[in-house]
This record gives structure tokens, C-alpha cells and sequence, in this order.
């Protein structure tokens, strides 16, 4: 069983490999098609998955496989419907606009919990959810919050805002799995995902010939986001809740934004003040929740 400190660092690293994925999503979309790439992708993960799951955790495969309904619902919006829209996007827009758009999913994550859930988010939590959000904008538009009503939105824009919608209900949805065993769920997922992408693969016209940016991207692509972000984020959701875990996607802008850093690419003031209000802010969502668990725990 994860616990609650376990779920937050799965969290902080599936958003970190996923910030990883915009980077080198963008060199690879430039040689292959958003289908040809999440096509590559899982098929690579799926190889890694079923060993994994079989070693740590000794799934009953005949009872996942029965989720099949649930997990191919999942796999049409997390594993196929998530990657198209965001590698399509990273055609038409940047990279700041395309995070930009991106950090408005942790408050539309919240919200459908709400509603669809009946999760509740206290006065605190709510606060952390503004602060982190005010965070994410400060990164965005380096301190220029005015920015964000300047910006031209494109065809990548409207694709992300497709693309958030998709991950919220993925997102739910995945909190409705229950005792199915996370890498075991996410590897039959990817697999029907495949199913689903294969007669498109197959008329992509693929070609094998990569340059060697585009080699490393897609092996960054497999192993880190492919494998373990997913694998975190559904072992996390399972124990924070959906609400509290879309809070934590504040944190992928922020670490686009120290790997721009290391790529060579200035960060300014207003950047780093920014990443600081969204860690105090994902703090706020769950530190109510952390004081009850610790009661109960005494209790």
C-alpha cells in the first residue's frame, strides 16, 4: 500500500519526466507524426511494463483483465486521446504557450472532482490551488502577468485545452480502479492503446531512419514519462484523490523551466518566485489533509 508521503514523491517525479516529455517532445514531433510517436512509445513500454508489474507486484492478470472496459476508456484519453492532442499541439504552438494553456488543468481537475466525485477541497486547500496557479503564470510570463491577455492563441492552443479535458477525465476515471495493481493497469492499458493506434501506425508511413536527437527523445519518452509517470500518478491518485493530484501538475512548469535552465536557457527572478509559490502552494492543498491522517494515526 502507498502511503501518503510515498504518493507526494511519485507525484513531484511523475511531473518532473513529464516536463521532460515537452522538451524532448518537441525535437522528435519534428520527425515523426503525434501517432507514429505514441505509437513507438508505448510499444517500447509495454515491453518494460509487463515484466515490472509481473516482478513487483504478481498481478492475477485474469482480473485485471476483466477492467478491460475501464482500462480501454482510460487508454482512449490517457494513452492515445492525451499524447495525439499534446504532440499535435507542439506542431502550431510553443512550448509557453502550450504550458501556459496546461496550467489551467490542476483547477479543471479540482473542479470535476468535485462534482463528478464529491470530493470536497477546504477553504485551505482552494487557497493553495490560487497560489499555485499564480505561480504558474509568473513562470509563463517571467513576471508580466498582462501577458497572458496578449498572447495569441493558435491551433496548438485550442488542441491543449482538448488535451487538458482529456487528462481530467482520465484522471477520474483512474480513481475508480480500485485494487487493480497500477503498473499492471497502466501496461493492459498501453496495450489496448496499441490496438486502437495500429491500422494508423500502419498507414503513417513511418520511416526508421531517426537523426540521434530524436533517438534519445523517444528513449527519454519511453522510460521516464511512458513508464514511470504513469505509474506514479496512479498509485498516487489512489491515495491523495484526483482534486489534490491535479494540484501538483502546477509543478510541471516549473520544471520545464529549471530544464530550460540546464539546457543553457536563461531563468529570471520572477521564474524562480513563481516556482516557490507553486511548491508553498501545493503544500497548502495538502497540508489539512496531512494534519487529519496524522490524527487518526494517534488516535
Amino acid at each position: 500500500m502507498v502511503k501518503k508521503y510515498q504518493a507526494v514523491s511519485f507525484l513531484v517525479l511523475a511531473n518532473l519526466f513529464w516536463a521532460g516529455n515537452y522538451v524532448f517532445g518537441k525535437y522528435v514531433v519534428s520527425e515523426m507524426t503525434p501517432i507514429q510517436m505514441t505509437f513507438v512509445r508505448w510499444l517500447l513500454a509495454v515491453l518494460i511494463l509487463f515484466p515490472l508489474a509481473q516482478v513487483l507486484e504478481k498481478p492475477k492478470w485474469g482480473q485485471v483483465w476483466k477492467r478491460w472496459k475501464i482500462l480501454l476508456i482510460m487508454s482512449l484519453l490517457g494513452i492515445v486521446g492525451y499524447n495525439v492532442l499534446l504532440y499535435e499541439a507542439l506542431r502550431f504552438t510553443t512550448s509557453l504557450n502550450a504550458a501556459l494553456v496546461n496550467s489551467i488543468n490542476p483547477a479543471v481537475i479540482a473542479i470535476f472532482a468535485v462534482w463528478f466525485l464529491k470530493e470536497k477541497l477546504s477553504v485551505t486547500n482552494s487557497l493553495g490551488l490560487v497560489i499555485s496557479l499564480f505561480g504558474v503564470l509568473l513562470v509563463l510570463t517571467h513576471g508580466a502577468l498582462l501577458q497572458i491577455f496578449t498572447i495569441h492563441y493558435n491551433q496548438g492552443d485550442l488542441l491543449m485545452l482538448l488535451a487538458i479535458t482529456v487528462w481530467t477525465f482520465y484522471t477520474l476515471i483512474g480513481k475508480k480502479l480500485g485494487n487493480v495493481p497500477p503498473i499492471a493497469a497502466t501496461a493492459v492499458s498501453a496495450t489496448l492503446g496499441l490496438i486502437v493506434l495500429l491500422p494508423f501506425f500502419l498507414n503513417s508511413g513511418f520511416s526508421y531512419r531517426l537523426s540521434q536527437t530524436a533517438t534519445i527523445g523517444i528513449i527519454y519518452i519511453v522510460l521516464f514519462p511512458s513508464v514511470c509517470s504513469f505509474v506514479f500518478w496512479n498509485s498516487a491518485i489512489r491515495v491523495i484523490g484526483a482534486s489534490k493530484a491535479g494540484i501538483y501538475l502546477n509543478m510541471l512548469t516549473v520544471f520545464t523551466a529549471l530544464i530550460s535552465l540546464i539546457l543553457g536557457k536563461p531563468i529570471t527572478l520572477p521564474q524562480i518566485m513563481g516556482g516557490v509559490l507553486v511548491i508553498i502552494g501545493v503544500y497548502l492543498t495538502n497540508r489539512k489533509s496531512i494534519v487529519k491522517t496524522e490524527a487518526k494515526v494517534s488516535a
